[in-house]
């Protein structure tokens, strides 16, 4: 056992050497980071000549077998449907090109066998029902292992599974929705409320998962960690590809967050009723601690339309730190890892993820150039363009990661249960710090209420 333990880190460490060999512009970080400026300037060409963003194809909401033929059979479906694949096989085949040269010939077909499959989950997930409580990563990691177990699909679409490279590019892309200016809107009350909470739960889950659970993976832990605080799958992908965590962390934070993030959009409401909590407590707690964008917005709903907008503020505001918690989990595991002195920074450097500084640039060229620039209204409908090819890219992501996922694989780092006892935990802390902060900051006890105008 530890003569295989030590060849495994013997082959990493080798691995790192490689890495460390190939130049900077041929690396997947500086290539996702191209792809996504040129989808940027994709969409300011295409609104300048048509007026509107260029988007991906999007699958309307459908129910029953009329919904689904009208759909399939909608004037414009296959001209999309063809131009966002052929838009998404010419971008990452360029950057497949540059980052590893004479691999296109296998790549691409494979490629294209993957499209077809994320389509099918696009279209799963778009079923009426399904879209109101399942999001589109819960059907790609579904139908990836499903289709990795029993059906073998890897061997065929191996080359092409490669769920680094799309993530970073989704992750840059993600970066101009985080705009410094919704901070404003909410001001000094989200800052409270969510960059006080997150830092906090991250650190007692570290400490609670490394030091009473003695959990084995470091990167589970932390993976787990901030998918409770920040905002579920999004923050668990940032930060998996930030520490280098497994499949398995991942598939197994985004599989229990996608699980919670249903129940508690559903009794969080029934909660902040039976209390007697305002609207905007309860939508402030509720954009705190639930998950996912869309299940806040609809969370907040069931309160009325004050705590819907609160929820969504929230969750905005707390988006912002997805870039700046990659950034210091970088740092953190590159130093922890290495073994480095403090005063040793080329091996911090050498292992620090660089999209990261395209997330972070990205959100300062929508912040401070092209939202002053093209106004307000331009701004949100390039973001909204881009949201879809971000869409895209977290779809490849989840379902690179079930196609390379052995059930058994997972199963195992479950057998103790400890994962599941460390967000269980974890999130009970968040949600009770969560309420408590909001009571304070805005229950009207110690500071001005805000002024929202809803």
């Amino acid at each position: 056992m530890e003569k295989t333990i030590a060849s495994v880190k013997t082959q990493s460490k080798d691995l790192d050497r490689v890495h460390k060999k190939k130049p900077f512009w041929a690396s997947s970080d500086l290539v996702a980071i191209l792809i996504a400026l040129s989808l940027v300037a994709l969409n300011l060409g295409f609104w300048y000549v048509k007026g509107e963003a260029f988007r991906a194809i999007k699958y309307p909401a459908w129910e029953g077998l009329d919904g689904l033929m009208g759909l399939v059979f909608r004037e414009d479906f296959y001209f999309l449907f063809f131009l966002t694949g052929l838009a998404l096989s010419l971008v990452f085949s360029a950057g497949q090109s540059l980052s590893s040269p004479g691999s296109l010939k296998t790549f691409l077909p494979a490629f294209v066998g993957l499209y077809f499959l994320a389509s099918l989950v696009y279209l799963l997930s778009s079923q009426a029902t399904f879209k109101e409580y399942l999001e589109y990563a819960f059907w790609a990691l579904l139908i990836g292992l499903l289709g990795n177990n029993l059906l073998g699909l890897h061997k065929y679409l191996a080359p092409a599974l490669k769920s680094g490279f799309y993530v970073k590019v989704g992750l840059v892309l993600m970066g101009a929705e985080v705009l410094f200016s919704n901070i404003a809107s909410f001001g000094a009350y989200g800052i409270a409320i969510s960059w006080v909470v997150v830092p906090i739960v991250i650190v007692f889950m570290w400490w609670f998962g490394i030091h009473y659970l003695k959990m084995d993976s470091p990167t589970m832990v932390m993976v787990l960690a901030v998918t409770t605080s920040v905002c579920g799958v999004s923050a668990a992908v940032a930060a998996a590809a930030s520490i280098k965590a497994n499949k398995e962390d991942l598939t197994f934070s985004v599989g229990i967050s996608i699980f919670f993030t249903i129940v508690m959009m559903v009794l969080m409401p029934l909660f902040v009723k039976w209390v007697g909590f305002s609207e905007l407590i309860g939508g402030a707690w509720i954009g705190n601690t639930v998950d996912s964008t869309g299940a806040v917005v609809l969370a907040g709903e069931a309160l009325g339309p004050l705590a819907s907008q609160v929820a969504a503020m929230i969750k905005m505001i707390q988006n912002v730190l997805i870039g700046f918690v990659a950034f210091i989990l970088a740092l953190f595991f590159a130093k922890r890892e290495g073994g480095q002195k403090p005063g040793d920074k080329s091996e911090i450097w050498a292992r620090m993820p660089k999209f990261i500084f395209g997330f972070i640039g990205m959100s300062l060229l929508f912040s401070f150039i092209i939202q002053p620039g093209l106004g307000v209204e331009v701004t949100n409908e390039l973001i909204s363009g881009l949201g879809t090819w971000k869409g895209w890219c977290f779809c490849l992501t989840f379902l690179c990661i079930g196609l390379e996922t052995n059930f058994r694989d997972m199963v195992g780092k479950l057998e103790s249960g400890k994962p599941v006892t460390l967000y269980v935990v974890g999130q009970t802390f968040s949600l009770i710090l969560s309420l408590l902060v909001c009571w304070i900051v805005l229950g009207g006890h110690f500071f001005a209420l805000p002024h929202l105008g809803i």
